[in-house]
């Protein structure tokens, strides 16, 4: 049984060893796996599906400016949470201290089948695709299961190598959004005459249920905002530091994406966007000409790879703690010399495989998205519920103008994940289908055994 968490820096090797680990995760690379958890494939994928109910620049940018806000204020309250509940393991820490230890392994057992395998399958699955396309003789699937196995091996090696291809892949990535923003706004030959100023009728587009069912995709592609809570036991002074963390990575992936649909509407005639996936093609085709659509694939492989790179580091933590706590996984816990949970990451990597080889896109975004988007919603209530049963437990930090950015998550997610049950009723039967799944599989394991004392 692995009675020792990452917190008190005991572990055990695969050789069942108990040793000490001194090294941890510095803030830059929190910082740099929130950003790269984020900065995928929702941005790249989404503004087709939405102009296809709203053809306002203005509506368009404030779905994402929307979502941004929703995000800070998950961020603003996670912050609060991480701070007084400092364990690895993000929800599934949070809700089992906060309601119930079902409440947490559900939450665990949706990280660990869809939570981040899925999302993780979804990049590999982007990159594969712009590569090939770039280059048609490498086979998509192929680069997908590669990008997928080197990952795989760097971060299941040590922290060392884990935190510096972390941070040198999402400084790449902002860059070259960066240069690509840039060029689309000077380069341009023909801007597109796209009113980004509120005109008559948009204040009704923004109440529909088009633009709730729009919210979906954005809400996907800004899912990842809490990752470095996954992984606040191996930061250095996380209850100082993971406020700073989680604020500053929203805000910055916020202004990349706003940017972006900005440049993306700008370059390219909404017409020609309408309904497509390759939106970053489209418009790198008007900026660069001919060219464009293979300097934009080559780009968007590279950006891809933190984001497989930051699932493929964050994620197993959860199974991690899981392992840590519940007897029958803990396999799942035991760590290398370095406190790499190694078989975390195999097990998780193993499951994003599957996905690359039996699923389609979509169906993995939006039933991925509402079990993601349903587990933060919990997360975010349970504030209420610690400071009502617990308010006497250490605070470092406390969330900035409460009980408001909590109110405004709940409100802006719930309406989400209302029109997902009303309009995607299979992906949400599919993602509720997982969920029961989770709650019958606690009570049959734990009638032979009870989760060890943390």
């Amino acid at each position: 049984m692995i009675a020792y968490s990452l917190a008190e820096t005991c572990i055990l090797n695969d050789d069942g060893y108990k040793m000490t680990s001194r090294s941890k995760f510095k803030p830059s690379t929190a910082l740099a796996v929130i950003i790269a958890n984020m900065i995928g494939t929702g941005v790249f994928t989404s503004l087709g599906f939405q102009l296809i109910g709203i053809q306002s620049g203005f509506v368009i940018l404030m779905l994402w400016i929307i979502g941004g806000i929703t995000a800070l204020c998950g961020a603003l309250t996670y912050a609060e949470l991480g701070s007084a509940l400092p364990r690895s393991g993000g929800e599934y820490n949070f809700l089992s201290h906060i309601y119930h230890p079902v409440a947490g392994f559900t939450s665990g057992w949706i990280s660990s089948t869809i939570g981040f395998s899925a999302p993780t399958a979804l990049a590999a699955i982007t990159f594969g695709s712009y590569l090939s396309a770039v280059f048609p003789f490498l086979s998509a699937q192929y680069l997908a299961l590669a990008l997928l196995a080197v990952m795989t091996i760097v971060h299941g090696s040590s922290r060392k190598n884990s935190g510096q291809i972390q941070q040198i892949f999402t400084l790449l990535k902002i860059f070259l959004i960066l240069v690509f923003c840039l060029a689309g706004l000077l380069l341009v030959a023909e801007p597109q005459p796209v009113n980004f100023m509120p005109i008559a009728g948009d204040k009704s587009l923004i109440l529909s249920s088009t633009f709730a069912i729009s919210l979906i995709y954005v809400s996907y592609a800004y899912t990842g905002w809490n990752a470095a809570t996954y992984i606040s036991s191996e930061l250095e002074h996380p209850q100082k530091s993971l406020s700073t963390i989680l604020l500053s990575g929203t805000v910055i992936v916020t202004i990349c994406y706003v940017l972006l649909n900005y440049v993306f509407l700008y370059t390219a005639p909404i017409d020609e966007l309408v309904g497509k996936v390759e939106i970053g093609v489209i418009s790198a085709q008007h900026v660069f000409g001919d060219g464009g659509a293979m300097i934009m694939g080559t780009v968007l492989s590279l950006l891809l790879i933190s984001t497989v790179s930051a699932m493929t580091l964050a994620g197993p933590r959860v199974l991690q703690v899981i392992g840590e706590d519940f007897k029958v996984f803990e396999k799942l816990a035991v760590t290398n010399a370095d406190g790499v949970p190694t078989r975390a990451i195999y097990f998780q990597s193993s499951i994003a495989a599957i996905f690359v080889l039996t699923s389609s896109f979509e169906s993995i975004l939006v039933f991925s998205g509402f079990a993601l988007a349903l587990n933060s919603f919990l997360a975010v209530a349970g504030i209420f519920v610690l400071r009502y049963k617990q308010p006497e437990l250490e605070r470092p930090y406390k969330t900035w103008l409460y009980p408001l950015p909590p109110l405004i998550y709940l409100a802006v997610t719930g309406w989400t994940l209302s029109y997902i049950l009303i309009e995607r009723q299979k992906e949400a039967g599919m993602s509720l289908g997982i969920i029961a799944l989770g709650i019958i599989f606690y009570y049959f394991t734990t009638r032979s055994t009870l989760p060890t004392s943390k």
